[in-house]
């Protein structure tokens, strides 16, 4: 292990589910600019992954895409139907995700497993806090990137291993077009 909290739990989440990963280790990167320069090795699709919260602070999303693409906002709050969307607060990335900024993972779903004394009006009917939105560009990638809740380090795993992954979280999820 690592030594990191948030590291640790992460690969102890992925190694006790027979997910196999890839650790690479690196200084802070909080920008996908500076990302790249320790990512040009590494054979894989990198992600960006942003953290919103609907207009009435009761609706949480993450949406996770290739690193150079941009996101157009505009778009995504129509097809939600729930108003004005905000970038989360760094308290409630931790409180939903258990990251900081700089630092949004899917991989912090797993504090999404089983939330600790969720407030009722931020759940989904599944139970979640959180709801998933993927770049349809990366159900055809065969290695992931991300940061695993912290940005000194970077996991990559199998397409096969990141879906395991979101069945293992239970959450909702959508692949969508970015």
């Amino acid at each position: 292990m690592t030594g990191n909290p948030r590291i640790d739990r992460v690969l102890s989440f992925l190694e006790q589910h027979s997910i196999g990963y890839e650790l690479h280790e690196h200084p802070p990167l909080p920008t996908i600019e500076m990302a790249l320069e320790y990512w040009k090795d590494i054979d894989a699709v990198h992600c960006k992954n942003l953290f919103f919260r609907n207009h009435k602070g009761n609706r949480h999303y993450l949406v996770v895409f290739e690193c150079h693409k941009d996101l157009d906002i505009h778009s995504l709050e129509h097809k939600l139907h729930q108003g004005k969307l905000s970038f989360a607060s760094p308290e409630r990335m931790d409180r939903c995700l258990g990251v900081l900024p700089g630092s949004v993972s899917p991989f912090g779903l797993i504090n999404d497993i089983a939330p600790e004394n969720p407030d009722p009006k931020e759940l989904y009917p599944n139970g979640h806090r959180v709801k998933l939105f993927l770049d349809s560009f990366l159900s055809s990638a065969d290695r992931l990137s991300f940061h695993p809740c912290d940005n000194t380090a970077s996991v990559v795993v199998s397409r096969d291993g990141f879906l395991r992954f979101l069945r293992l979280w239970g959450g909702e999820y959508e692949w969508m077009e970015i």
